[in-house]
């Protein structure tokens, strides 16, 4: 990270409320965007990508010059009293966990609003939804409060909502109503959990994240706790059996939310598994690791399967995200620094390859004007930057050496295999399912080249003229490759950002 982080004490950290400075701006910028002069779409997109710009650059400077890695937990923080009555806070902190989660965002959303930019119908409402988006996912990662958390959690429901509907499929009002319906389910476990651990105890309603992490419970009601925290982590990651909105919200919204959807929003469920049940319910959490690694495992070769027979372009994407993530249950399963490092990795990685894959999904959409695998074919020789890249990303997806992708599922795998926990039997089963999936992964997605980019299938009648991609688009996909290869030749790029945090939370299990 530089001499900066190196040789700043904690102490230097500025009176300003950079985490309030930081998570706020977005949605107030996006309360003023009524207020811009009409001029076309122009003025909104140019003043909706200044602001994430600059949002994102405030973040660069806060978490890199305000923020010292060490064994500290919270090192930069602001808690400021809201409710009296409840001990409600506004409390904010970042740790290394939370740090890379942040930076994710940022980057991400500035790609998303950059990829957004053909976007024509609604565009006030559209820019609008992607910065309050924007505020409550980077107030997600930075709450320490898990009461802040739900509001954070809910913050970012009525954008997504709103984002399918303004600019979605066919079967738009399906898909944003499933979306609502499974999240908003999953937020009553959240709301229940985090009330019953701030009211637990004689001492008094507290939701301070310091003081629940000191918080006992009967193993029976931590078990409860433990599996309304899950349920409602497993809608967003996603966890099979409740993946299925995925594919269908995919399917129908536009290919910048999709770059929100799989870049950030599913490792909310990932952030939250390991901040809430693994933090804090570390007593129920070493009763569930088999399950997790297994349950995995299955998702991993489920989901590879199930994308090798989708026939819509977006749709088989969709499925390879569920796939992946599957790496990341197996991570959090592992209970060792290496497997939760990897798990954590694998978030990162995924946020950027799967927000490139469904960028260039839909920017293919936009030429040839159709989805379906069985329909496209021929398109390397006219367009061949898109097949350069799509090329390109589909290699880091399939965890090609030197990728990110590539680091990240053998970090978990040997995070498994090194768990003295696990009989040999167990690890060999796991490292087989794996390995089928590993294999899965390259025939799907070599197969989607293919049929995209080899053969005559395309009709000169029907596209007449094929545009390739043009100075934007190279440049929203040279920004997304350049940290996937990074990463993947120098993986200490960010894992010192998390490191010393992920052995603070495995030293308890072992």
């Amino acid at each position: 990270m530089g001499s900066c982080i190196e040789s700043i004490p904690i102490s230097i950290t500025s009176n300003l409320p950079w985490l309030t400075i930081i998570v706020l701006p977005p949605i107030l910028a996006g309360l003023l965007i009524p207020l811009l002069p009409y001029g076309g779409n122009r003025i909104v997109r140019w003043y909706t990508l200044g602001v994430c710009v600059l949002e994102f650059l405030t973040i660069t400077y806060t978490l890199h010059c305000q923020f010292r890695i060490s064994d500290e937990s919270i090192q930069l923080k602001e808690d400021y009293n809201w409710i009296n009555t409840i001990d409600f806070h506004w409390g904010l902190g970042v740790d290394g966990l939370s740090m890379g989660l942040i930076l994710l965002t940022g980057f991400v959303t500035t790609s998303a609003v950059l990829a957004a930019w053909p976007v024509t119908r609604n565009p006030r409402l559209f820019y609008f939804s992607m910065l309050a988006m924007y505020s409550g996912q980077i107030g997600l990662f930075a709450s320490r409060d898990p009461s802040l958390s739900f509001l954070m959690w809910e913050l970012e429901l009525i954008p997504v909502y709103l984002l399918l509907l303004v600019r979605g499929g066919k079967k738009r009002i399906y898909s944003a109503t499933k979306f609502i319906l499974y999240t908003a389910g999953g937020s009553i476990f959240i709301l229940l959990g985090s009330l019953t651990m701030g009211l637990y105890g004689s001492y008094g309603p507290s939701f301070d994240l310091r003081i629940l992490t000191n918080k006992s419970y009967p193993i029976a009601s931590e078990i409860i706790l433990y599996l309304g925290f899950l349920i409602a982590y497993a809608v967003k990651l996603p966890i099979l059996p409740l993946h299925t909105w995925l594919p269908d919200t995919h399917s129908e919204a536009h290919y910048s939310t999709c770059m929100l959807l799989a870049g950030i929003l599913s490792k909310m469920g990932g952030y939250g598994l390991i901040r809430i049940n693994m933090e804090l319910l570390p007593h129920a959490h070493s009763i569930f690791p088999p399950w997790l690694v297994t349950i995995g495992a299955i998702q991993i070769v489920y989901a590879s399967l199930i994308s090798l027979s989708q026939r819509n372009l977006k749709r088989r994407i969709a499925y390879s995200s569920v796939s992946h993530m599957g790496f990341v249950i197996i991570g959090i399963g592992s209970i060792s620094s290496v497997g939760l490092n990897g798990a954590i990795l694998q978030m990162i990685s995924h946020g950027l390859i799967g927000a490139a894959l469904f960028f260039l999904a839909g920017t293919g959409y936009d030429r040839t004007r159709t989805l379906l695998l069985d329909r496209l074919g021929g398109l390397a020789t006219p367009m061949p930057k898109l097949f350069a890249m799509f090329s390109a990303f589909s290699l880091a997806s399939l965890a090609l050496p030197g990728t990110s992708g590539f680091v990240a599922e053998l970090m978990v795998f040997l995070g498994v295999i090194t768990n003295q926990d696990y009989s040999y039997t167990f690890k060999g089963i796991i490292v087989v399912v794996g390995a089928i999936g590993t294999i899965l992964t390259p025939i799907y997605l070599l197969s989607m080249l293919r049929q995209m980019f080899y053969g005559y299938r395309i009709s000169n009648l029907l596209v007449p003229h094929l545009i390739d991609s043009g100075p934007r688009e190279i440049f929203t996909l040279v920004c997304l490759l350049l940290p996937i290869i990074g990463i993947g030749f120098y993986p200490n790029l960010v894992l010192s950002l998390w490191n010393s945090k992920v052995e603070s939370i495995t030293f308890r299990y072992h």
